[in-house]
């Protein structure tokens, strides 16, 4: 939980703040944008929720922060807002929140499918959000887009009995128990409405998932950057290989879909024609890097 006495000073005056315990993974300012902020090396409240639409997006972000760093001064009740995720964002795709700091707060979503639901990543192995998880059918599916967004994965599995889906390339530790590992850079047809589609760089096994040529779940390959207002790829956070990211970008734009949802930075959404032009953009930047 988060102290008042780590208060940061950067918080503006009143209910909800950011203590000193925050990793700046951002959670809470894509989620909250009205409340949260940059402010130096971590999030701060920029400005107080003034609605109640506000104040419950702002207790969302609270639940989904990974450090349990933001607090409030007054006690609000909770049972709304557990009950709130896993959160809608397109028709088919929910937001699971209660992010872990073991991922440095990566998402986590779910594809409700009659075939069987997909866990893409892993969130918090958290009583309220695996008691939901249940009600909308369970999982039969996790697909783990790289190893950087594990997190409770054992659990998930354990839990609900699912085929986990990595790439060889990220397979160490307790990733060896995964039940299914992909090979080589080819998209690899799992079902009929899923393409995994390797984009080794950011890591060496990155991949990933298209559902319904619609929505691409993009692990940390690529994002949305409200700052730059473009797609965009973490030059900075690269641990394999760059160029091989580079070209990885290149070989996605081959692929139609209108929505990235990354596990870090903000998603976005964009007619098919737009999306594919951005991301040849963003590989045509990646090369003068």
């Amino acid at each position: 939980m988060a102290f008042s006495t780590r208060r940061r000073p950067e918080n503006a005056a009143g209910d909800v703040y950011v203590d000193a315990t925050c990793i700046d993974c951002a959670t809470c300012r894509w989620m909250a944008p009205e409340t949260f902020a940059s402010a130096g090396d971590q999030s701060a409240v920029h400005r107080q929720p003034e609605t109640e639409a506000e104040r419950h997006r702002a207790l969302m972000a609270l639940v989904a922060c990974p450090t349990a760093s933001i607090g409030t001064v007054a006690k609000h009740p909770m049972e709304g807002v557990l009950a709130a995720f896993p959160d809608p964002v397109t028709a088919g795709v929910l937001h699971c929140g209660y992010h872990h700091e073991g991922s440095f707060g990566a998402a986590s979503y779910l594809v409700v499918r009659p075939e069987g639901n997909v866990l893409v990543d892993s969130p918090r192995f958290a009583k309220p959000l695996v008691r939901r998880l249940e009600e909308l059918g369970g999982v039969h599916t996790m697909f783990l887009t790289h190893r950087d967004d594990v997190a409770d994965h054992a659990r998930f599995a354990a839990h609900f009995g699912c085929e986990r889906v990595l790439h060889a390339g990220d397979v160490h530790g307790d990733l060896h128990a995964v039940e299914r590992t992909l090979e080589g850079v080819d998209p690899i047809r799992l079902a009929d409405d899923l393409l995994a589609i390797p984009v080794p760089g950011h890591t060496r096994g990155s991949t990933c998932l298209l559902w319904d040529q619609r929505v691409l779940f993009s692990g940390d390959h690529v994002a949305w950057s409200a700052e730059l207002e473009q797609v965009y790829a973490f030059r900075t956070a690269c641990w394999h290989d760059w160029d091989v990211q580079t070209a990885s970008m290149h070989r996605l734009a081959d692929h139609p879909f209108e929505w990235i949802l990354p596990g870090h930075g903000r998603r976005c959404t964009f007619p098919r024609d737009e999306m594919r032009t951005r991301i040849l953009d963003v590989a045509a930047w990646m090369e003068r890097r």
